[in-house]
């Protein structure tokens, strides 16, 4: 890689491009884009390209980052390796699908961008959804999908012309939508694809989390994979922006075992690399916890 593979960003809400201030600088070397590194759920190795702040309306991005076609590899090429997480996954995210129910959701047609290997539309299948479809752009998560939804996912990433308009009764994003090169433009995508007075579920890291705001540079939040950064107020407007009525936010309880929480902690290598060797191997290392990790979730409605 060289620096003709980084592009500028431009504000997703205010569509500047510059007109930010600098939180941190980068950190990386060129040869840190591989997709072990774009890869979920890896160990946080605190890389990160520029990370700035818009000075209109306080959306943080990185500054500048892969190009689109750079990072379309690099997700194309990346690996899923959360097997021992997917049952708690399942729960958090369930759990989030079952807002929707108050708003009176007709348990249709779903749609999840950036699904992975498909474990959540399995869980929206034992929620009642009738038919679930999935886009993922990486080759090797689709193809560890089980055999009843592995054929429901697209390998692609949300572009237009994937499906046609009004088909989904309801769209998520879980831990994708700070991932994307362009928010707005695929969020308007969903916006299409979704039926009159459909729904979108989105589900992200906070940056205006405490944890987030008491770690710092340090948080494993401010990550190379992350091209925007949200709060509340920044994801209600992109979302009010593209045509969705916000019917509420919320922080998440994530539910997670002992050993992942302990990968995310901002402790020093070594101390890190023993703590996960003991954790791996005792049982209590399994066990489940749900606490506030700093994430927030939106659940907006099409306007009709």
């Amino acid at each position: 890689m060289s620096e003709d593979a980084l592009r500028s960003t431009r504000c997703a809400i205010c569509g500047t491009e510059g007109h930010a201030s600098e939180l941190y600088p980068e950190n990386f070397a060129f040869s840190d884009l591989t997709p072990e590194t774009f890869s979920a759920r890896r160990l946080p190795d605190r890389l990160h390209y520029r990370i700035v702040q818009c000075d209109t309306c306080g959306l943080v991005r990185s500054d500048p980052v892969a190009n689109t076609a750079t990072l379309g590899e690099l997700y194309r090429q990346s690996t899923f390796d959360y097997g021992s997480e997917v049952d708690n996954l399942r729960r958090t995210y369930g759990r989030c699908l079952d807002r929707l129910g108050v708003f009176g959701v007709h348990r249709g047609a779903l749609l999840e961008i950036g699904c992975g290997s498909g474990f959540f539309l399995e869980e929206a299948q034992a929620r009642g959804y009738a038919d679930v479809r999935g886009v993922e752009p990486s080759s090797r998560a689709v193809a560890q999908a089980a055999s009843g939804v592995r054929e429901r996912i697209v390998c692609d990433i949300m572009r237009p012309g994937l499906f046609a308009d009004e088909t989904f009764d309801v769209v998520c994003f879980f831990q994708v939508f700070d991932h994307l090169p362009d928010p707005a433009g695929v969020l308007a995508e969903a916006c299409r694809v979704l039926k009159p007075g459909g729904f979108v579920l989105i589900l992200n890291h906070n940056i205006d989390a405490f944890s987030a705001r008491l770690l710092g540079e340090r948080s494993p939040i401010i990550d190379i994979e992350h091209t925007y950064l949200f709060s509340p107020a920044t994801l209600s407007r992109i979302a009010q922006a593209q045509k969705f009525k916000v019917l509420k936010t919320g922080s998440v309880w994530n539910r997670y075992s002992l050993h992942y929480l302990a990968r995310l902690a901002p402790f020093p290598t070594a101390l890190k690399q023993g703590v996960l060797a003991f954790l791996r191997r005792a049982p209590v290392g399994r066990l489940p916890f749900a606490v506030p990790l700093g994430n927030l979730y939106l659940l907006a409605q099409k306007n009709t």
